[in-house]
């Protein structure tokens, strides 16, 4: 079975293979003249073949290295070395099996992800007589509001919140830490998380394709669909690299006077390590980088983080924890700091900023019943607007509440602090001062990208100034951008040199610049989807610790990918130039060419290990050098 399998994958290397045993087989009972005119055949067809899909390509605006294989063809044909020509052939074809089975091995983090992906759910039914009735359902007919039960060792299928006591999952599949972690009643639960030994109940918070597991599936799968720095990578080296062929084997020609020369020389050329090992290490670097947490959309970002030279970063959420606490309330005249929270906090329910989970927490802790309306509003990126028996309560930036309180008077805001303004029945009505202290990690990753190859290092934020420079001197960035709307961010990113931009985000208001720039990275951990869409790059895991890992893992696979292009151009420039005298038939000259392709692929398979990538590991390992453009 495996070998039918193997035939219907790869009808070309099959076809070439049975003709070649045919060739050799008439030559051995003295039918030459059936054999080669066989072999003309069959290579005459699968040159047509080949011309057919250069000719889309060049339409596209793409010329790419097969005119070396075509060729080699027509000259091992024109000089009767028809042996050599089958076997060039076969080594064209047989090149997708390697690249196959290469990216096979390359891809495995990927692909046992996607593998993983949970498919039947236990929805308990609600109406049966049996309490702990179950009805197996597919996971994407799971409503929100179902109860879901999971069994031990089951993987859950879709985000919820947990109805049992406690329970223990292991995450490492969606956010890398290896040990299990618990939770108890009422906390959140991710799909794609492993229940532990004992069977939980959850109800399910969002349908399978809104879930965390789900969305890290398709983000996957669109990076293993991505082939766009192959291209690329391949285009640069394919007419250096074809002439400087096509002068070797002509001056082979010249200094022999036998033709023959030509096709040895240029069957030495085929381009296989080009257009296989580059591939093969951008798998590579894709599934390292899925292994660790971080998911690459398309192996061309791999390219583009190598290559980074400026990084901008949002502040609330990246720089800092994003989880800001209320540490004072300031009333205005006429109001009391009760009233202001109280409403506020009421207000801040139809909000999704960061700050909002803060003025909420502080108001429950402190015993308050937060009142509900149905008349509410969020003005993106501005504020929350809502009406309470019939007061009108406004919350957001000191400019928006400004516009409509004139009287509003800016807070002196200490070092980490935020603060938002609240306006009541168009009346200044105080500030609520929050503190987000810096994530312990960011000036460790702001000194590594300085010494690693980025120029330039800004804040992009729509905070205020003053809140955005303590931040930015507490993590040793110097060039700060404040209070800033999302179309300003975008127009500030398209301006920052030099090339390639690096943004690092995380909510929704990032969304357009992370779009808009040369590599947009979301802080995906805590489910921001509109952040996540836009990104090239969404780290799974909350620690910014990992926008090292990616930058490392882009500039080592791209090392890679390059090395192994070169050591197959050299490869075989120096058998080129030993084919010139003559000493390697042209039969040797094809069988020698596929020893090459096999030491660039096995080298490009590199890419999935190398240094370790972790700030720690690299304390004590030395800092790797950048890759340059």
């Amino acid at each position: 079975m495996q070998l039918i399998r193997t035939i219907r994958r790869y009808p070309v290397i099959t076809a070439s293979t049975a003709v070649l045993a045919v060739v050799l087989v008439l030559q051995l009972v003295g039918a030459a003249s059936v054999s080669r005119w066989l072999a003309i055949s069959y290579v005459g067809v699968f040159i047509v073949w080949t011309l057919v899909g250069m000719v889309r390509d060049v339409l596209r605006g793409h010329i790419g290295l097969d005119i070396l294989a075509v060729v080699a063809m027509i000259a091992t044909l024109a000089v009767g070395e028809y042996l050599a020509s089958l076997i060039v052939v076969l080594m064209l074809s047989g090149g997708e099996a390697l690249e196959d089975f290469a990216g096979r091995r390359a891809r495995r983090d990927l692909t046992a992800l996607l593998d993983r992906s949970p498919r039947i759910a236990h929805v308990v039914r609600s109406q049966s007589a049996e309490p702990d009735a179950v009805q197996d359902r597919a996971v994407d007919d799971v409503a929100i509001g179902d109860v879901l039960l999971v069994r031990p060792s089951e993987i859950v299928p879709v985000d919820g919140i947990l109805l049992t006591s406690s329970g223990t999952f292991d995450e490492s599949s969606l956010t890398g830490e290896s040990m299990p972690v618990s939770r108890n009643a009422g906390g959140e639960v991710l799909s794609g998380a492993i229940n532990g030994t004992r069977a939980v109940r959850i109800r399910a918070t969002r349908r399978s394709a809104d879930s965390q597991y789900q969305q890290i599936v398709a983000l996957v799968q669109d990076a293993q669909d991505s082939r766009a720095p192959v291209v690329r990578l391949a285009d640069r080296f394919a007419i250096p690299f074809t002439a400087i062929s096509l002068v070797l084997a002509g001056t082979g020609w010249a200094l022999s006077g036998d033709p023959t020369r030509f096709a040895e020389v240029l069957v030495l050329a085929t381009p296989c390590p080009l257009l296989i090992a580059a591939p093969v290490a951008f798998l590579g670097g894709l599934s390292r980088a899925a292994k660790t947490g971080v998911i690459m959309k398309s192996g061309a970002v791999i390219e583009q983080l190598a290559r980074a030279r400026s990084v901008a970063f949002d502040k609330t959420g990246t720089l800092t924890a994003g989880r800001p606490a209320l540490v004072d309330v300031r009333p205005a005249e006429g109001f009391t700091a009760d009233e202001v929270l109280l409403l506020a906090a009421s207000a801040e329910q139809y909000s999704s900023h960061v700050l909002a989970e803060g003025i909420r927490r502080a108001a429950v802790e402190q015993g308050f019943d937060l009142v509900a309306t149905d008349d509410a509003i969020e003005v993106a990126t501005n504020g929350v607007e809502a009406v309470f028996d019939g007061r009108r309560v406004v919350v957001g930036k000191p400019a928006y509440i400004t516009a409509l309180a004139p009287e509003t008077e800016r807070a002196a805001l200490g070092p980490g602090e935020a603060a938002a303004y609240v306006a009541i029945d168009g009346r200044f009505a105080g500030v609520l001062v929050l503190a987000d202290d810096p994530r312990p990690e960011s000036s460790r990753v702001v000194e590594w990208l300085r010494s690693n190859g980025v120029e330039r290092i800004t804040m992009l934020t729509g905070d205020a100034l003053p809140t955005a420079m303590s931040i930015a001197r507490q993590v040793g960035i110097e060039e700060v951008h404040a209070e800033l709307l999302p179309p300003e961010k975008v127009h500030l990113a398209a301006q920052l040199r030099p090339r390639p931009v690096m943004m690092v985000g995380d909510g929704v208001n990032d969304a357009p610049v992370l779009a808009a720039s040369d590599i947009g990275v979301a802080m995906g951990a805590k489910g921001a989807t509109a952040a996540g869409d836009a990104a090239d790059v969404v780290i799974l895991v909350d620690s910014l610790d990992k926008i090292v890992d990616a930058v490392s893992i882009g500039q080592h696979t791209l090392r890679v990918a390059l090395t192994a292009i070169w050591i197959g151009i050299g490869l075989s420039i120096g058998l080129m130039i030993v084919a010139m005298t003559g000493v390697i038939p042209a039969v040797a000259g094809a069988l020698i060419q596929e020893l090459v392709d096999l030491a660039t692929i096995l080298y490009a398979l590199r890419a999935l290990g190398g240094p370790p990538s972790g700030l720690t590991a690299r304390a004590s390992h030395g800092t790797p050098t950048p890759v340059r453009a």
